[in-house]
């Protein structure tokens, strides 16, 4: 007869390494694939990724649509002065008339002591007619000073408001500047976190192998990597939307920019 005697911490120890197999398989099968617009380690070049802010505001006012409808609206006003400034010259001018055609003409002969003699002609005659003229309207000579000062008050009106659209821009591509900075600098810290709770989960697998730590702690270190995961994912996240946002308002691609002057 052979007796066999086993050693329940033997069991324990055999059961843990199963289910750490077969958790860390799972683990794996479960992270999904990243498809992102961005190098993983894009946020770490914090010199030369992003163009100074002067360069992102000059060109976030060319390119946006309401400056560019201000300035219009500036060239329009401008017009509209113009217009009013001469508008008292549709009151003075001169007009010519001319006519050609054939023409009844009529005259009469008349002696001393004989009776008038009529004679009718017809004839072939261009005609032509040069004079000039000056109205004096009330309403425009009274209104005149009026309608130059509206026409003034009314570009002065359309060169505020473009340049308020201006500053607007400005303070918005200044609020985005330092949001995708700070999206950047938190993106770098959950970056160090995730690292870090790698680091110990390695160490946590060790010692779960070796039997320093039981089933309970591996798994609250996992958990923990898992949360770490999940907030470099969201921060990595809220990045790439701030540098896409700052993209669309300053109108070029920074990886254009940066590759024409060499940073």
């Amino acid at each position: 007869m052979i007796n066999i005697t086993v050693n329940s911490d033997r069991l324990k120890q055999l059961g843990k390494i199963i289910f750490f197999v077969w958790l860390q398989t799972c683990f794996v099968n479960s992270v999904p694939a990243q498809n992102t617009e961005l190098p993983e380690n894009f946020y770490l070049d914090t010199s030369g990724s992003f163009p100074p802010m002067s360069v992102l505001i000059d060109s976030a006012i060319k390119n946006n649509a309401i400056v560019k409808y201000r300035n219009q609206e500036i060239d329009a006003k401008e017009s509209n002065l113009k217009s009013q400034q001469v508008s008292w010259t549709k009151n003075v001018g001169i007009q010519a008339d001319t006519r050609y055609g054939t023409f009844d003409n009529f005259s009469t002969n008349t002696s001393e002591g004989q009776t008038p003699s009529i004679y009718a002609t017809k004839s072939s005659q261009f005609n032509y007619g040069v004079g000039a003229f000056v109205k004096v309207p009330f309403y425009d000579l009274f209104n005149h000073k009026n309608q130059i000062n509206q026409a003034k008050t009314e570009l002065i009106q359309a060169e505020t408001m473009a340049e308020a659209q201006r500053d607007e821009v400005t303070q918005m591509v200044i609020r985005q500047y330092n949001d995708l900075i700070l999206k950047q600098r938190l993106l770098k810290i959950k970056s160090q976190n995730l690292e870090s709770s790698r680091i110990n989960m390695q160490m946590g697998e060790t010692q779960f192998k070796s039997g320093v730590i039981n089933l309970s702690e591996y798994l609250s270190i996992s958990d923990v990597i898992s949360r770490a995961e999940a907030d470099y994912e969201s921060a990595r996240a809220d990045f790439i939307t701030a540098y896409m946002v700052l993209e669309e308002i300053a109108g070029f691609k920074f990886n254009t920019y940066n590759a024409k002057t060499g940073k």
